[in-house]
């Protein structure tokens, strides 16, 4: 299993990214997947989630800018990121729980996309 994540980028204040993040792999599952960030000097942290029905999930910081959404055909999740501030600068990872017949249900994580915030 692998999860691909793109579309981080350097941005203005105000303006808009949108994340992808597309996972690959024989005969999965996708149950819950998420997004997460890591600013610099600090811990990684939630910033939304999404369950396999579509039910989304957000941190009090990104309320109302961003928006968590998925695809289960194309086993793809999304992040539209909205009025962006410096304060969002940061890698971001998406993450996913998910079942193979090999393995059964377990956490995978994809590659850091950088989002930087800047004028």
């Amino acid at each position: 299993v692998q999860l691909q994540a793109s579309g981080g980028g350097l941005v203005q204040p105000g303006g808009s990214l949108r994340l992808s993040c597309a996972a690959s792999g024989s005969f999965i599952v996708i149950n819950s997947m998420g997004w997460y960030r890591q600013a610099p000097w600090k811990q990684r942290e939630l910033v939304a989630r999404i369950t396999s029905g579509g039910s989304p999930d957000y941190t009090d910081a990104v309320k109302g800018r961003f928006t968590i959404s998925r695809d289960n055909a194309k086993n793809t999740m999304y992040l539209q990121m909205n009025n962006l501030t410096p304060e969002d600068t940061a890698v971001y990872y998406c993450a996913g729980e998910i079942w193979t017949p090999s393995v059964g249900s377990a956490d995978y994580w994809g590659q850091g996309t950088l989002v930087t915030v800047s004028s």
